[in-house]
């Protein structure tokens, strides 16, 4: 039977990822005190969590999930590499779902990404086709309701073009935050952005779109922009990958709006890198917006997975450390940057309160066995402490055991070093 979760007061001999070693002190959900290692004494009574040896960091968050998507890859053996083909497929295999079937692969993909040490979530939820549109919706305030203890979830209703404007109201009614959608499969991609941005504006929530994601066609994000320029309601955009074809002055004037109206971008390079760019067989375009001309003009950037093992995703781990990488690799962030955009970031788009390690901030926190920040994002190791309001909320703790090398169990083998 598991212990957790487990209320915590004090963290001691942790790293961060400056290389400075501390003891943080808890207040229920937020951090109340950051000393130098060593300040605070033993405890006794349980509530005292020892981090030498692990990195201690700002609780990632994932700002574009699909839970109700989520892990039904090899339920449904889809085509690869084709967003129209993906949308069929997915379209079809909606049609047989049932709540119970969505809401137990929507847990397990929450689940997932809490041992992995994400905290907080924003999820994507379908207006599904056939005589109960709103099997999906049901299924994740269900999902959320009973994991509301142990992570944060919000819900977009994800409303295609087609979907009437009558359902996206009856899934706010039903309990999700935020109004999607995914205004570019339109005919009239600007219509349809309008239509659902006046939906958010009547019942007083905010917007998260998908936003432009291809690599050419129109581009409606500095529209977006505009249209929320007065809001005081959240609003932000997801995938943005015409962004990264812009040529330098449409991009400036496109990123001037984006400013003017604070509106977040969230990047989602994992599931972008794979459907972007098929039809490109020379010179491969990356399919990712254009993060460091975001980053540079001080737009605020979160970044997160998007689909895992779907048919719009085979792959994915569930760990924002992936996703971090990536934007190394991919996107040419340094580490700071790449760790920012899926914790910090990605609270600010997702309007959550300041987490980390800092006084007065939440205790979103995540200790990861490491050393330094490019020891973590690089190695990705398991061990892995995950904390929420200040509760330990899971742990992962992994052993190896690898042959010894030949030379070390017979001593008259020359070793590497006799032999050069």
């Amino acid at each position: 039977m598991s212990s957790l979760p487990r209320r915590l007061s004090q963290l001691t001999n942790a790293t961060l990822s400056d290389g400075s070693q501390v003891d943080v002190a808890l207040d229920g959900p937020v951090v109340s005190g950051v000393f130098p290692a060593g300040r605070l004494g033993e405890r006794s009574d349980g509530t005292s969590l020892d981090l030498a040896n692990f990195l201690l960091l700002t609780a990632p968050a994932e700002p574009h999930a699909h839970f109700d998507k989520a892990l039904s890859w090899d339920l449904i053996d889809p085509p690869m590499g084709n967003l129209d083909l993906a949308i069929e497929s997915w379209r079809d295999y909606s049609a047989v779902m049932t709540v119970e079937s969505i809401a137990d692969r929507a847990r397990h993909a929450a689940l997932l990404l809490l041992r992995q040490g994400t905290t907080a979530v924003r999820t994507h939820v379908d207006l599904l086709v056939g005589d109960d549109p709103m099997r999906g919706v049901r299924a994740l305030v269900r999902v959320r309701d009973e994991l509301s203890e142990l992570m944060d979830i919000e819900l977009v209703a994800l409303a295609g073009p087609f979907v009437p404007s009558e359902q996206v109201v009856e899934a706010l009614e039903l309990g999700v935050d935020l109004v999607g959608g995914a205004p570019h499969l339109s005919e009239d991609p600007i219509a349809d952005l309008r239509r659902l941005i006046g939906i958010a504006e009547r019942h007083g929530v905010g917007a998260d779109i998908h936003t432009d994601e291809s690599l050419t066609g129109a581009s409606t994000l500095g529209e977006y922009a505009r249209l929320v320029r007065d809001w005081t309601a959240p609003a932000s955009a997801g995938h943005c990958v015409r962004l990264g074809t812009l040529e330098p002055t449409e991009l400036a004037a496109v990123i001037s709006e984006v400013l003017a109206s604070d509106l977040g971008i969230i990047s989602l390079p994992i599931t972008n890198l794979y459907l972007q760019g098929w039809q490109h067989p020379v010179s491969t375009p990356r399919g990712l917006t254009a993060l460091r001309a975001l980053l540079d003009a001080g737009v605020r950037v979160g970044a997160g997975a998007d689909n895992v093992r779907d048919p719009f995703n085979p792959v994915g781990r569930s760990d924002a450390l992936e996703t971090a990488s990536l934007l190394v690799s991919a996107g040419h962030l340094t580490l700071d940057e790449a760790y920012a955009a899926v914790s910090s970031g990605a609270r600010s788009v997702m309007s959550l309160p300041i987490a980390g390690v800092q006084v007065g901030a939440v205790a979103e926190l995540l200790a990861v066995r490491g050393s330094t920040l490019s020891d973590v994002i690089a190695n990705a190791s398991a061990d892995r402490f995950v904390i929420h309001a200040g509760r330990l909320v899971a742990q992962s703790t992994v052993t190896y055991d690898v042959a010894a090398p030949l030379s070390s169990l017979n001593p008259s083998t020359p070793s590497l070093a006799e032999t050069r």
